[in-house]
C-alpha cells in the first residue's frame, strides 16, 4: 500500500522536542517498509493548502498524521486531522475534533470534568477555574506539548491571588501563549498506553515514572529538562518503571479502566496515552489525554508496546488497520 506520513517541517538545529517528531516519522516509515508498504515522508509546513498539495502528489492511499507543532505552533495541531477529514483521505490517529479538545488543555479538563473524572483543579489567567485549593499550583502552557515550560519555577502559592496571577503572566510570555494553573498533586506519576485493536482499543503495560534521588523540597514533576535534556539530573533519575507488586494491582485496574474511559469520552483513534497523578491517599487524578504520543523507539509508548511484546511494526500494522477501518466506507 502507497502511504505518506505526515510531519512538522523541522529545521537544521531545532530543539529536541521538535527534532523527535522527524525522528518518529522516518522510523514509523522504516517499520511500515517492513510490513511490504511503500512509505514517503511529507512535512506539513507553509499554508495547509500547500502541505495538502504536496501530499496528494505522493498519491497515498492513506496518511500517518504525526503532526505536532505545524509551522512551530503547537496551538495548531488540530489543522492536519481537519484538513485531512475535509479532503476525503483515510488517515491514522485522531479526528479533528478530538486532536483539538485533547491538545487544548482546559478544553480536555473541562470535558473531564464534565463527564465526572478526576482531574486537577485549575484556574484560568482570568481567575476562572474549578475545584478547590489544597496546595500549590503548577503553571502550565494551555497548548504547548511535551513540558514546555514547565521547570522548579513553575510552582505558584494557594491562597495568593496576586502572586498566582503575576505567576501566569510570567509564563505565558516565557512561553508565548495563554496558560493555567493546574493543583500540583503530591505522590505517583502514571501513564498509561492505548492501542487500537480489532475489537476496540488494547490497554498496554502501564509504566510509572519514578523520582529517585531527588530532596525533599524538589518539584516532582516531568519537566522539560526530564524529557528533553540527556545530561540533566531530571532526565538521569526520572526512570520507569514497569513492573509492579500485587498491591498496586487494584490501582492500576482503576487507572485503566479511566483510560478506557478516556478514549470514549474524546473519541480517540489509532494510540494515545492517558497521564496520571496518584495523592498520598491512593486517589487518582487525569492530567492529560495524549491523542498522538510519540511513537519513537525510546519513547514511553513504544516502551509499554513492546512490554506486550510488540515492535514498531507491529504498533504500525495495527494503526494502519484502524485508520482503514475509520475512514469513509470502512468498519466504524
Amino acid at each position: 500500500m502507497r502511504l505518506s506520513l505526515l510531519h512538522d517541517a523541522v529545521p537544521a538545529g531545532a530543539p529536541p522536542d521538535l527534532a523527535d517528531n522527524l525522528a518518529q516519522a522516518q522510523q514509523m516509515a522504516a517499520a511500515l517498509a517492513r510490513l511490504g508498504h511503500e512509505a514517503s515522508l511529507c512535512a506539513w509546513q507553509d499554508s495547509p493548502a500547500a502541505s495538502l498539495a504536496r501530499l496528494a502528489a505522493q498519491r497515498p492511499q492513506a496518511v500517518f498524521n504525526l503532526v505536532e507543532t505545524p509551522l512551530g505552533r503547537a496551538s495548531r495541531i488540530h489543522a492536519a486531522p481537519i484538513f485531512l477529514e475535509r479532503a476525503g483521505l483515510a488517515f491514522a490517529g485522531a479526528g479533528g475534533r478530538a486532536m483539538l479538545i485533547t491538545s487544548h488543555k482546559l478544553l480536555a479538563k473541562r470535558a473531564l470534568a464534565t463527564a465526572g473524572l478526576p482531574t486537577p483543579a485549575w484556574r484560568t489567567m482570568g481567575g476562572r477555574g474549578q475545584g478547590p485549593e489544597r496546595g500549590p499550583w503548577l503553571i502550565k502552557a494551555v497548548w504547548e506539548h511535551g513540558s514546555v515550560g514547565i521547570d522548579e519555577n513553575s510552582l505558584a502559592p494557594a491562597h495568593d491571588p496576586a502572586r498566582l496571577s503575576a505567576a501566569l503572566a510570567a509564563k505565558a510570555a516565557q512561553v508565548g501563549g495563554p496558560c493555567f494553573a493546574e493543583a500540583y498533586v503530591e505522590g505517583r506519576e502514571f501513564n498509561l498506553a492505548l492501542l487500537a485493536g480489532p475489537n476496540g482499543p488494547e490497554l498496554l503495560p502501564p509504566a510509572e515514572i519514578l523520582f529517585e534521588g531527588y530532596s525533599p523540597g524538589q518539584l516532582r514533576v516531568v519537566g522539560y529538562r526530564a524529557k528533553w535534556e540527556a545530561g540533566s539530573f531530571e532526565y538521569q533519575h526520572t526512570p520507569r518503571r514497569q513492573e509492579f507488586p500485587a498491591a498496586d494491582q487494584a490501582l492500576l485496574g482503576e487507572l485503566g479502566g479511566l483510560a478506557r474511559r478516556c478514549w470514549g469520552l474524546f473519541g480517540l483513534r489509532g494510540w494515545a496515552r492517558v497521564d496520571f497523578r496518584v495523592d498520598r491517599a491512593g486517589r487518582p487524578f487525569i492530567l492529560e489525554v495524549n491523542a498522538n504520543p510519540c511513537l519513537a523507539a525510546d519513547a514511553g509508548f513504544m516502551a509499554a508496546a513492546q512490554r506486550a511484546g510488540l515492535d514498531q511494526a507491529a504498533v504500525a500494522g495495527r494503526i494502519l488497520a484502524d485508520a482503514l477501518a475509520s475512514a469513509p466506507g470502512g468498519r466504524t
